[in-house]
């Protein structure tokens, strides 16, 4: 019998982070390695999506999104990122950040297009890049700082290449990109005629102070931008999937083709529900900051004890360490013997490099409960190879 698999899957395989998340399942580990946010969801959108479940048809919504949840992102984007758009011609509500990607590479790129990837990177951005018949394309980032300069993104660029992503705050480093370092891309982007593609899911995850910086509000990179953000992180609710895109109208135009055509609309209550969102109080904001840069700290330091090197994050709630000086083969063996002998769960930092550079680095995920996340510590310190 014939053997049905397409080409354009090639070598792909599922996630590192999953196959963790698997392996400490089988093992009864504790998982720092997937980012899956176990907070509680806040009571106003867990109410309102029950309301809508009651009192609402279950039917499609317009694939770019409830007219209601379009306003209320428009609204927060003019107030926390100084974006101005137009909800009914600018706004593209999504299955999750990574299906506002999905749509984006297949509705502004074409197969064989060249796309530039910061490492490390986000997996998935590199994989949907792949399945979508693009060419990824490397720009090395080297730690702690991973700071991006103009000639590393003109010296990567190539013929083909169309456009570049950009994810601040980083999954997995925590980097966040200053004012000049956008500056450097706009200058190439706008040279090269490049597409810019932000990833800002992480975007009020931010800590010591630091602030966000939205790419579209830099230099003139705002008609060139598809600025991606979602809920699942800001409202721990990873498992609802919804995200946004914005981008000047007839770019949202293609991308809401595409939308449709792959996931016809986001789930219609859970629209209705994360708008009740978009009402928080500034104090949830500083509260979630606060939360996330204790437990960054906690965390941290138990690396530390470990023998570990973390290179501790401005922003997201991940973190990379440094693994170098533990005599390991890999990052995979290193990860596997973490969970086998002390039953915690990380990620090998080849997930997230196309070179040796990941070989040295797990990935570590501090959005757990505190009483979840204390034990994980404590084991992280008893833990020697």
């Amino acid at each position: 019998m014939a053997q049905f698999r397409s080409k354009r899957l090639g070598n792909l395989v599922q996630s590192d982070i999953r196959r963790m998340t698997r392996e400490c399942n089988r093992l009864g580990g504790i998982n720092l390695g997937q980012g899956l946010g176990d907070a509680p969801l806040p009571p106003m959108i867990a109410e309102a999506t029950r309301r809508a479940i009651e009192e609402r048809p279950a039917t499609y919504t317009y694939p770019e999104g409830i007219p209601e949840l379009r306003d209320a992102i428009a609204g927060k984007l003019a107030r926390d990122n100084g974006i101005e758009a137009d909800p009914t011609t600018d706004v593209v509500v999504t299955v999750g950040a990574s299906g506002a990607f999905a749509a984006t590479i297949n509705a502004l790129l074409d197969p064989g297009d060249g796309l530039l990837l910061m490492e490390p990177y986000y997996g998935y951005h590199l994989n949907a890049a792949i399945l979508a018949g693009l060419d990824p394309q490397f720009i090395t980032l080297a730690p702690p700082e991973f700071h991006i300069t103009e000639d590393a993104v003109r010296t990567a660029a190539q013929n083909n290449t169309r456009a570049i992503v950009l994810c601040t705050p980083s999954n997995p480093s925590g980097k966040m990109f200053s004012v000049p370092e956008i500056e450097a891309i706009a200058r190439v982007a706008r040279e090269l005629d490049l597409l810019v593609i932000t990833d800002e899911i992480y975007e009020y995850i931010v800590y010591d102070d630091a602030t966000h910086v939205s790419p579209a509000t830099v230099a003139d990179l705002r008609d060139r931008t598809v600025t991606i953000m979602g809920l699942s992180k800001t409202f721990s609710m990873t498992g609802w999937r919804l995200g946004y895109a914005v981008a000047p109208a007839d770019m949202a135009a293609a991308i809401t083709l595409v939308n449709d055509l792959y996931y016809i609309c986001a789930a219609a209550p859970l629209q209705y529900g994360v708008t009740a969102g978009f009402e928080a109080p500034p104090e949830f904001y500083r509260e979630l900051r606060a939360g996330y840069q204790r437990k960054r700290d906690m965390l941290c330091e138990a690396l530390s004890d470990a023998g570990m090197k973390p290179i501790v994050p401005r922003g997201a709630y991940y973190v990379l360490a440094d693994i170098g000086e533990l005599g390991y083969d890999g990052a995979l063996p290193a990860a596997m013997d973490l969970l086998e002998r002390g039953k915690v769960a990380a990620v090998p930092g080849t997930a997230f490099y196309s070179g040796p550079t990941g070989e040295s680095m797990l990935r570590f995920c501090f959005a757990r409960r505190d009483d979840v996340l204390e034990q994980a510590c404590a084991q992280l310190r008893t833990f020697r190879r």
